[in-house]
């Protein structure tokens, strides 16, 4: 029932200035804007119980660890890359300690977040890097690949996406949110064809970066609870990115290339010049002399390069590196393989020529880390698909001429 003398009896709002107004026993009505705030209150409170690793103030519950013993558990499941696990450690310490500071008002100065951009060869770990921390920190975290966002208005995701999706994986907890992680991958696919800015519309590049600069900033975004595109009529959730850590990664491939011309310009003159044949230097060597007019040049907007403060390079894997990383993680190739031969009764073992003639197979098809997986899936799926319902216990030992006529057999089909 319309009544023009009706009001809020909560802000007093008139029924001209609300949408609509709802009136109760003894004419108490209520506005459509109070029953919304009365919702959230309601909305926010739940969530905050469901979540049970986040306290009032949205930070996590924990203890934070020193960036030593971050490291020593990153230790358990990645292998090498030292520099990037103290770089990384150090930055994600930083970060939650300088949050935690700011809510408890300790210091009275505003400390500024370090998001982290990880330099190197495809299957060294940036990824797994990333998730393995935000798993151990239990925060809210993401994955995103810039190869599928474009600029806004056009078909792809939009660079809102990510917060999105950072806002889903918090169980939609605006407060959690806005302190997780969000990692970056193929940032190296959006860089511009060159230094200098592009004449035409590069909607899945250049105008990616420029999407990009916002956020990795801080700035307050409307995103749509469930994502796909905006409209007028969308209830919008705002997330403020101010305290959100950025950690991008990306092969960046011509980029050691520009590292090698810049270091050696000028060089291998006079008698005691020093001249270093490209040829001798490792990808990881080269990676680690990056600075960001490098990246300026690769392709990347000098305003991102800024936002991205830690820049560090991950090494090239080498044949050490490899066969670590196939039994010593706590989820090692060998050691999921062998659990899943036992399921069905079947005792699997490599000898050590075995391991190593698989190493050789993926250091020669330079794929890193990944292509372990895909040599190991070559070799035991004939035996997997000649596994029986009801088989008897087995012992099955693969050496290293089982994998060289395995492969070969694969090559030739």
């Amino acid at each position: 029932m319309k009544n023009n003398s009706a009001f809020c009896n909560f802000c007093g709002a008139t029924l001209e200035e609300a949408i609509r107004l709802i009136t109760g026993a003894e004419n108490v009505a209520i506005c459509n804007r109070c029953i919304l705030t009365c919702y959230n209150m309601i909305s926010s409170e739940k969530t905050k119980k469901s979540v049970e690793q986040f306290t009032q103030s949205g930070l996590p519950e924990i203890n934070l660890p020193p960036p030593s013993e971050l490291k020593k558990y990153l230790d358990n499941f990645v292998i090498g890359q030292d520099a990037a696990k103290i770089a990384l450690c150090v930055a994600v310490y930083n970060h939650y300690k300088r949050l935690y500071l700011r809510d408890s008002q300790v210091l009275s100065v505003e400390i500024d977040k370090s998001n982290v951009l990880f330099v190197g060869p495809t299957g060294s770990g940036k990824t797994l890097l990333a998730q393995t921390l935000a798993r151990f920190l239990k925060v809210p975290f993401t994955i995103a690949d810039a190869t599928v966002l474009t600029e806004v208005g056009y078909v792809g995701e939009d660079v809102d996406s990510i917060l999105v999706r950072l806002y889903q994986a918090a169980d939609y907890n605006v407060q959690a949110a806005e302190k997780g992680i969000v990692f970056i991958d193929e940032l190296d696919k959006i860089a511009r064809k060159s230094a200098n800015p592009s004449i035409t519309r590069d909607v899945s590049g250049e105008g990616v970066q420029q999407g990009l600069l916002k956020i990795l900033e801080g700035t307050i975004a409307a995103i749509p609870p469930k994502g796909g595109r905006k409209h007028p009529e969308q209830h919008l959730v705002h997330i403020n990115t101010r305290n959100i850590l950025f950690v991008c990664g990306g092969a960046f491939e011509r980029l050691d290339k520009i590292i090698s011309k810049r270091v050696n310009s000028g060089g291998g003159i006079g008698f005691g010049a020093e001249v270093v044949s490209k040829n001798e230097s490792k990808i990881g060597e080269i990676l680690s002399k990056c600075e960001p007019e490098d990246l300026i040049r690769f392709g990347l907007l000098p305003e991102l390069v800024g936002r991205l403060p830690v820049i560090v390079s991950l090494d090239e894997l080498d044949e050490e590196a490899l066969l670590n990383i196939l039994t010593k993680p706590q989820n090692a190739l060998v050691k999921q393989y062998t659990g899943l031969f036992a399921i069905d009764n079947i005792e699997l073992s490599f000898t050590e020529g075995a391991l190593k003639a698989i190493v050789k197979k993926t250091i020669e098809q330079k794929t890193g880390a990944r292509g372990l997986r895909s040599v190991m899936e070559k070799i035991l799926t004939p035996y997997m698909f000649k596994i029986s319902k009801h088989s008897e216990q087995t012992v099955l030992k693969i050496d290293a001429e089982i994998v060289e006529n395995t492969l070969a057999k694969s090559r030739k089909q």
